[in-house]
């Protein structure tokens, strides 16, 4: 069985990122944001994947 990664609350995410939670939702709408998981009207973020679409978001500067 695979390993149960920690599931966030769109609050949870919302200050992690230092966001406001209607921007999240608004991320959603757009799917321009985190990957998310939506069960009813239930949506949570799985921290592993929130870390990889950070990862993938980053910016190198030139010096």
């Amino acid at each position: 069985m695979p390993a149960v990664t920690a599931l966030m609350t769109p609050a949870e995410v919302a200050a992690y990122l230092g966001v406001k939670p209607k921007t999240l939702e608004g991320w959603r709408y757009k799917r321009t944001g985190p990957p998310f998981i939506k069960r009813g009207r239930v949506v949570r973020y799985r921290a592993d994947a929130l870390q990889e679409w950070l990862d993938q978001s980053e910016v190198a500067t030139s010096a």
